[in-house]
């Protein structure tokens, strides 16, 4: 382990629980039992989703509490226990904890067919909704799409051994793999941020060794990825969905006709992604990219900047008051009482995340060097964390976002930052930080598409039969040639096995883009409105639970389904490529 690696911060799950033996923590899982009995046995006194069920605001109110109150204290204990695996897949302690917390929360998936239905039945006015008027407009969908309850039941119950279960083994396998990369062994997080290496030599040794190890391991994956999704298409259409998109724009509360808008101008785009790919190849003195190119620095002549992880946060800290002194103080406080987990190492699940555990706090796991990009990757957790405290007074229900609308606030923080660094460096280092964001933005637009087609075409494939690991290579390298085109010389045809997303969710791709160009729009709105932006910005992230996509955007004067609004986020994207020929050719 290197120096740096070993400086960096490990987080502090202490103070959430002491360990799984301690007194806070067996309370809260007592609680969490007794709250789920109680709210099992109101269900049961007050008829809920059975006929002569009482649909009084007084019985709405009581459910609402219960469910609330719930919520409070499973979220903290889940994400405990998630955090002691994810930090460590070895742990044999935190798996068999998770496995048995899974259980308790089945039995609260075990009531969710008779809630919605019953939610679904009552009149927003006659309850008294307020508010929560979307739960009820909401389940009346829900209801239309579900099984028998009995049914609904037994999937909630197989899930542990099904698609649960194939999405434990893909984390839990993929964070143990190594790999051998210039005689040295390495976990695979670090092997994929050799990717940002200087010397080309040691990019291109990490992209083969990665793709053996991945080889070596594809039986286990496809199954996994065979399973979930089999599992996943399979209740689609016994649910009655038209298709297996419609529920996953369903759960990102966002209409087919804002998703179609938005890839249409990611599509007319593609032609400006490659010719930034181009530019970047010339960059290195090569014709084309190879796959191992797409994250290498821009050094002209020299060895890129590096970002140690204290100048990191300074930086951080200092260029976010300036846009909001509530998103600094958050950052300071995330560094000060150790909210994060930043070095990569074996057993520690790869990618980046942040982690609300309640009272407005978070817990942020990173896999950090010592790059530029690596710092917009903490500012963007970083965001997500200033999100959770701006919902800090929200009341649980209303808490749980589209993942559409939850990368409004780290696509913000990213973007205040990466340009900070274009306003504040040496033109010398400009180029690399410019160059850096278009990494980040090609991987949101173009990328992402290849991932959205990659989805797509399993999904049809997959209702058919299974699909072989040699299959899935084939329809990864398909999707990237139709998205990279010629830009590229080479490809990843083992992308499916490297995103965990794959596997834990369905279609959690195009909400990167969504969150992308929809920051983007709002961060023009701020460049116009200034501070007196701030105030109404924090409360669209306090309300990102109560709206569609499109009525929370509406607010501000967007219309989600014309492709106007989505060519003004390209827009700016489009100009930075342009920004970045400037700089290049003007050396």
């Amino acid at each position: 382990m290197s120096q740096a690696t070993a400086e960096l911060p490990t987080w502090d799950l202490d103070s959430l629980f002491p360990g799984f033996e301690s007194r806070p923590f067996l309370d809260t899982w007592n609680q969490v039992v007794n709250q789920l009995r109680d709210l099992h046995d109101f269900l049961e006194a007050h008829r809920i989703g059975q006929e002569g069920a009482s649909t009084d605001p007084q019985t709405f109110r009581a459910v609402l509490d219960r469910l609330n109150a719930f919520g409070e204290t499973l979220g903290p204990l889940f994400a405990y226990v998630l955090m002691r695996v994810d930090a460590d897949s070895t742990d044999a302690a935190a798996q068999a904890k998770l496995s048995e917390l899974e259980r308790v929360q089945l039995e609260y998936q075990k009531l969710r067919p008779r809630l919605q239905r019953w939610l679904a039945m009552l009149d927003a006015d006659a309850v008294q909704a307020g508010e929560y008027r979307i739960l009820l407009e909401e389940a009346r969908v829900q209801a239309q799409h579900m099984m028998s309850e009995p049914e609904e039941v037994l999937a909630a119950e197989l899930s542990l051994s099904g698609g649960r279960a194939w999405v434990k083994l893909h984390g839990n396998l993929t964070s143990q793999i190594t790999a051998v990369v210039l005689g040295e062994e390495l976990p695979m997080s670090a092997v994929r941020n050799l990717a940002m290496h200087p010397q080309e030599a040691v990019r291109k040794a990490a992209y083969e060794a990665e793709l053996q190890a991945w080889k070596a391991h594809e039986v286990a994956l496809a199954a996994a990825l065979n399973g979930y999704k089999g599992e996943v298409s399979t209740l689609n259409r016994k649910r009655g969905w038209p298709d297996d998109l419609a529920p996953a724009l369903f759960e990102n509360r966002i209409g087919r006709k804002t998703q179609e808008a938005m890839q249409r101008v990611m599509v007319d785009s593609l032609p400006h992604w490659r010719r930034y790919f181009a530019l970047k190849a010339r960059a290195l003195s090569k014709n084309r990219l190879d796959w191992w190119d797409l994250f290498a620095p821009m050094s002209s002549g020299s060895l890129p900047k590096k970002w140690g992880w204290e100048e990191g946060r300074r930086f951080i800290v200092e260029h976010l008051s300036g846009f909001s002194k509530a998103a600094a103080a958050l950052a300071e406080r995330a560094f000060a009482e150790r909210w994060l987990d930043a070095s990569p190492r074996k057993g520690k699940v790869g990618g980046a995340y942040c982690m609300p555990v309640g009272q407005g706090c978070s817990r942020i796991l990173l896999n950090h060097e010592d790059s530029f990009e690596s710092l917009s990757t903490l500012a963007h957790e970083l965001g997500h964390a200033y999100h959770n405290l701006c919902l800090r007074e929200v009341p649980y229900l209303l808490r749980q976002e589209p993942m559409t609308l939850a990368e409004t606030a780290s696509i913000m923080n990213e973007t205040v930052v990466g340009e900070a660094a274009l306003r504040v460096l040496p033109p010398a280092e400009q180029l690399g930080v410019l160059e850096g964001g278009l990494q980040s933005a090609a991987q949101v637009v173009v990328d992402i598409h290849s991932r959205f087609l990659f989805e797509q075409a399993v999904f049809a494939r997959r209702r058919e039969r299974e699909l072989s690991a040699q299959e899935f290579c084939q329809q990864m390298l398909e999707a990237q040639q139709e998205t990279y085109g010629e830009a590229l010389a080479t490809y990843h045809p083992y992308m499916w096995a490297v995103k965990g997303h794959y596997y834990g969710s369905n279609f959690y791709n195009f909400p990167y883009a969504f969150g992308l160009l929809f920051g983007l729009a709002l961060y023009q709105r701020y460049l116009t409105e200034g501070p007196d932006f701030v105030a109404r910005y924090e409360e669209l992230l306090a309300s990102v639970g109560k709206y569609s996509a499109e009525q929370l955007a509406a607010r501000f004067g967007f219309d989600l389904e014309t492709e106007a609004f989505w060519q003004g986020g390209m827009a700016v994207l489009i100009q930075r490529i342009e920004r970045f020929e400037q700089l290049l050719l003007s050396k």
